[in-house]
């Protein structure tokens, strides 16, 4: 897995936020066992302490259980992943929005910017 992370967001946050995305995308299917939090802090580059925080955090959200001594796993629930996934795609459209409104857009404007700029990216 490559890991990417920004200095205006706590580490574990991004962390979280990442491995929703890979659940979200299909990269981890529900039931997979995910590496040891060693192994993913080494992967990551990020101390212990804050993977397992991150991993935690997921467990506390249905996003992974644990097995007792046999790790941790991505959650079977197939309605929690689609669920994750829209809620993932509602987060997106919030901050765009919010971006637009700063720009001074009202909501139906920065929509149809949206579609022009779909147009756009479509013809080439």
């Amino acid at each position: 897995m490559d890991w990417e992370f920004t200095d205006d967001t706590p580490v574990y946050l991004q962390i979280m936020n990442q491995v929703k995305v890979r659940i979200a995308t299909g990269i981890l299917q529900p039931g997979e066992k995910i590496a040891p939090v060693r192994e993913l802090a080494m992967e990551a580059g990020v101390n212990p302490n804050t993977m397992q925080k991150a991993l935690a955090e997921l467990e506390r959200e249905g996003v992974l259980y644990s097995k007792r001594t046999s790790g941790r796993f991505v959650a079977e629930n197939e309605k929690q992943t689609q669920g994750l996934q829209q809620q993932m795609a509602a987060s997106q459209m919030e901050n765009y929005l919010a971006a637009m409104q700063q720009l001074g857009y009202d909501s139906e404007q920065a929509v149809e910017e949206l579609k022009e700029y779909v147009q756009k990216q479509e013809k080439g």
